[in-house]
């Protein structure tokens, strides 16, 4: 009798421990996450620094790398924002105006001049509560770069740890389920990383072919492009639909179809519906319908991070279901 009250104490006691561990880090799990990912993408070349430095002055090589390519891209971003909210908020303006100028019955004006009127302090607003959330992201960004280099540095003991963890006879079902994770995350960040190259180059080859702005804009269209094709929802269709809009506005209606039908064939959506399920079904030795599934309803469940956590659920829970029937056929044949 004793020793049920003080396994069901236990019990409890783990259960609120576990379930405050969780609200404690929540926060944190997508920084977490992406700094985990990203160490496993630079894990081989981690690997090759190692034969000349220690794991902890690799790590931190890699770090302060990351740190630098981070800095120029913030910087990089932060110069084309302005530049782009000073465009829209001029572009609006002089739409308001123009909407002002016609001749609308009273209440329509009226509707019109408080919109003129409330725009700047709007915009205003959304500055000033994007300027108090930098405090939260600058700590998701160390948290960020402490995961990536404490990734590196224990990546190897991680493994030994896990294993550590499950009883003897178990450990070759969880090695099994760690190579499986291993191989759909390595062809899901192989297939990711190819496409959106592709599809950066293919965007860049699109701008030049239609005219749309000259050689450098087709090439910062092409960097964008790859870089927003990392985003669910935004991915590369925001610069063929900018550049189509673009050019419908110059008088070229040809040209504005003819990117539109380019972007949407080449770039985005279709290839991200065909081709990267099919790169990773390769990859991965997985179905194609399969990785479309976990793509899509773990990028609905999980948001960014779900697009590499989706097929990588949906892969061991294709082990776990194996394993199941392995050992129910295994109970059978026992009996």
């Amino acid at each position: 009798m004793r020793g049920r009250i003080e396994l069901v104490v236990w019990t409890v006691v783990s259960l609120i421990i576990l379930y405050l561990s969780w609200r404690t880090v929540r926060p944190l799990v997508t920084p977490l996450f992406f700094g985990v990912l990203l160490a496993y993408i630079a894990y081989p070349l981690h690997m090759r620094l190692r034969r000349r430095f220690s794991a902890h002055e690799s790590a931190l090589i890699l770090t302060a790398i990351m740190i630098g390519l981070g800095t120029i891209l913030l910087v990089f971003f932060t110069l084309l924002s302005i530049k782009l909210v000073n465009r829209f908020y001029m572009n609006v303006k002089d739409v308001l105006a123009w909407l002002s100028s016609l001749q609308f019955s009273g209440t329509l004006q009226t509707f019109f001049g408080q919109v003129q009127s409330q725009i700047v302090p709007k915009l205003t607003d959304y500055v000033s509560s994007f300027t108090f959330s930098v405090p939260k992201y600058l700590l998701q960004l160390i948290v960020f770069l402490f995961a990536f280099y404490y990734a590196l540095v224990y990546g190897e003991k991680l493994r030994e740890f896990i294993l550590s963890l499950v009883p003897e006879n178990q450990a070759p079902f969880i090695v099994e389920i760690l190579n499986r994770t291993d191989k759909t995350l390595d062809a899901l960040v192989r297939a990711w990383l190819l496409l959106n190259v592709a599809k950066g180059f293919l965007m860049t080859i699109g701008y030049i072919i239609f005219g749309v702005g000259d050689v450098y804009t087709a090439i910062i269209a092409g960097f964008l492009t790859f870089l927003f094709s990392f985003v669910p929802l935004l991915e590369g269709w925001m610069l063929w639909v900018a550049g189509a809009i673009y050019l419908y506005m110059k008088g070229s209606l040809l040209g504005a179809i003819g990117i539109a039908v380019y972007g949407a064939v080449l770039v985005s959506p279709l290839p991200d519906y065909t081709v990267r399920p099919m790169l990773v079904a390769k990859d991965a030795e997985l179905d194609e319908t399969l990785v479309f599934i976990g793509m899509l309803g773990g990028t609905w469940a999980f948001g960014l991070k779900g697009l590499l956590l989706g097929p990588v659920i949906l892969s061991i829970a294709l082990v776990l279901l194996k394993e199941w029937k392995k050992r129910t056929s295994d109970r059978g044949a026992a009996g």
